[in-house]
């Protein structure tokens, strides 16, 4: 871990108490775990994953840390954060789901987020959105990301690890980072460049955040376990952030195919209508832009 910890005393460390007063049940049944720094907090959770019994269900555990040294997003991208300006979080749990039944089971967690944030105070005007498949917006800019990861999976169920990264505060300096360490990206494109929950809730706070979130997954994953991505399927589709918009589909840089987002089935692909006719996207490593922007 940290040679050299963060003070004891840093105001924005978590405060146990109050986690354990906002999120009951998650703070009394999980295993949540808090670190000052680490190198992935989902390669740490897959690990405990894959050293527990193939077929056991143990309870969710979650793991935290307020810096991590080889962050990642989607696609290998650098997932960057100054210590308390972020949630950074991976949530272990065995779902009774073969792995080819967890479809949708990102944007299922992207409604999951924004569950969480209806619950705290944010301003009125505050617009949470999501993109397929796995961001969440505010007001264009990129609040959270996530990730997920399969440890192992047996015919009847697969263990996953569901990484959170939640921008707090400090968003412009956060750009200017993220631009530099990825290269490709592109800070006037909407979706692209970071937001902070700061924008919409100046008071921000690590605890508060990680409450909220763990209540919302307490809620969630029982629920895709049981049903999959069906009911939270107009949820998804109400937050949409680009519907009836003009997007491309990129893979590598290249252009695939563009046409109008018109919402995602009920397996969670995409669903474009694209000149050549209606076309279903899975998952995987294509990239969607609004169709102004270019490679």
């Amino acid at each position: 871990m940290n040679s050299t910890p963060f003070a004891p005393d840093a105001p924005w460390r978590i405060d146990r108490t109050r986690l354990a007063t906002l999120a009951e049940r998650p703070a009394r049944d999980w295993t949540i775990d808090i670190v000052d720094e680490t190198g992935s907090t989902n390669a740490d959770v897959m690990e405990q994953l894959r050293a527990s019994r193939r077929g056991s269900t143990p309870a969710p555990l979650a793991r935290v840390a307020y810096s991590q040294t080889a962050g990642r997003g989607r696609r290998g991208r650098a997932w960057l954060a100054e210590p308390g300006n972020a949630l950074l979080m991976s949530v272990g749990c065995v779902l009774k789901r073969p792995i080819e039944g967890l479809s949708g089971l990102s944007l299922a967690i992207g409604t999951a987020v924004l569950d969480a944030l209806a619950h705290l105070p944010l301003s009125p005007s505050a617009r949470p959105a999501l993109k397929w498949p796995n961001d969440v917006l505010l007001d264009d800019g990129k609040l959270a990301g996530i990730l997920i990861e399969t440890a192992w999976n047996t015919p009847n169920a697969t263990a996953v690890v569901i990484g959170i990264g939640v921008n707090l505060h400090g968003a412009e300096q956060l750009a200017a980072q993220v631009d530099d360490a990825n290269r490709q990206a592109t800070p006037s494109a909407p979706g692209t460049t970071p937001a902070a929950l700061a924008r919409a809730w100046p008071d921000a706070n690590l605890t508060d955040t990680l409450a909220a979130l763990l209540n919302a997954l307490d809620a969630a994953l029982p629920r895709f376990e049981t049903e999959g991505f069906r009911p939270f399927r107009q949820r998804w589709l109400d937050a949409h952030a680009w519907a009836g918009r003009e997007v491309v589909l990129m893979d590598q840089g290249m252009e695939v195919t563009r046409g109008i987002a018109s919402g995602v089935d009920e397996s969670g692909q995409l669903l474009i209508d694209a000149p050549e006719g209606p076309r279903t996207v899975t998952t995987g490593e294509l990239t969607l832009r609004l169709a102004r922007e270019r490679p």
